[in-house]
């Protein structure tokens, strides 16, 4: 009777730990292969070129490609001029969008209204709960200050050409965007000229802090001066997975025609922490084309970039 009493105690015990055990992996986040997108697509957006041509009157710069490719993500091409359902059906199926830099209107283009349409459905979208993610780069961030504030904010900076450090507010320290940054590589953009600026035009620290739309909906997490204006150089929304660089994180690895983009290695290491986190955000979202075959026919391998790197300022571009 004794042995039976302690063999029912050890089994009891056993199963104690056990439960034990069991209590902290159910306190566990638990992420299925199901809530995680695997092969994300992100679409970069078009824009005009200055002197078009039959079958060349838009283009994307093959450095956005690259970026965003680096870190794990397929490219689709988000063509200017298309229909409203055209550009539905497109959001349903991609996973985040980028608005690069460039040199047209951000009141009135292709771009633009391309640029609004996506905007109000991944507002739209975040509200009901489907996480889409939202980037701007120079005229991106830019394009994004305008339809967050409905106005042009903007104020003229000497900042075409210029390689700068960043100057980090208090916000950066809890931002998503840094959060995965190594320590080493914070401090190197807090102290090197890693971040390539190419703008004429700059949201003021001083107009954002007076525009209540945008001090309610983006954080800054850094600044820049030229010298005379302080701006912002970038945010990310409080409530929305938006974010926005006044500079170009892709230039540093795939741009080379110009001599003040800086591509020593924590310039480079940079590149690919900015494109790992906005891929990172893109996994996120579950859109999805309808059929392999409608997604074959919109990626970006349908389309082969042009070498321009003797008379541009991009090394490649994909004309449309």
């Amino acid at each position: 009777m004794a042995k039976l009493k302690r063999a029912a105690l050890r089994l009891s015990c056993q199963r104690m730990e056990l439960l034990l055990f069991c209590i902290p992996l159910l306190c566990l986040p638990f992420h299925s292969v199901a809530e995680r997108n695997d092969r994300p697509i992100i679409g970069v957006l078009a824009q005009e070129v200055y002197s078009p041509k039959p079958n060349q009157t838009a283009y994307i710069a093959a450095s956005y490609v690259k970026f965003l490719e680096a870190a794990g993500a397929r490219v689709v091409p988000v063509m200017i001029n298309q229909t409203l359902e055209e550009y539905k059906t497109l959001f349903h199926s991609i996973n985040g969008i980028l608005y690069p830099g460039g040199g047209v209107s951000i009141v009135s283009s292709g771009y633009e209204r391309a640029a609004r349409i996506f905007y109000e459905l991944a507002i739209e979208a975040n509200k009901k709960g489907d996480y889409f993610p939202v980037w701007g780069t120079c005229l991106g961030f830019e394009q994004l200050t305008y339809l967050t504030s409905g106005k042009t904010v903007l104020s003229s900076t000497n900042t075409s050409g210029v390689a700068l450090p960043l100057n980090f507010t208090n916000e950066s320290k809890d931002s998503r965007m840094f959060k995965a940054f190594p320590a080493d590589l914070m401090e190197d953009l807090a102290s090197k000229p890693l971040t390539e600026n190419s703008h004429r035009w700059s949201l003021a620290l001083l107009t954002y802090n007076t525009n209540e739309e945008l001090k309610k909906f983006y954080k800054v997490l850094s600044t820049n001066t030229d010298g005379n204006i302080e701006f912002v150089s970038t945010v990310e929304a409080y409530d929305y997975p938006v974010y926005g660089t006044q500079w170009h994180p892709e230039k540093n690895a795939f741009e080379w025609t110009r001599p003040y983009i800086p591509h020593f290695p924590s310039a480079v290491k940079t590149t690919f922490y900015m494109a790992e986190f906005f891929v990172s955000e893109a996994r996120k979202n579950l859109h999805r084309f309808e059929s392999e075959e409608g997604e074959s026919k919109v990626l970006i391998y349908n389309y082969n970039p042009v070498y321009t790197g003797a008379k541009s300022g991009f090394e490649q571009i994909y004309l449309f």
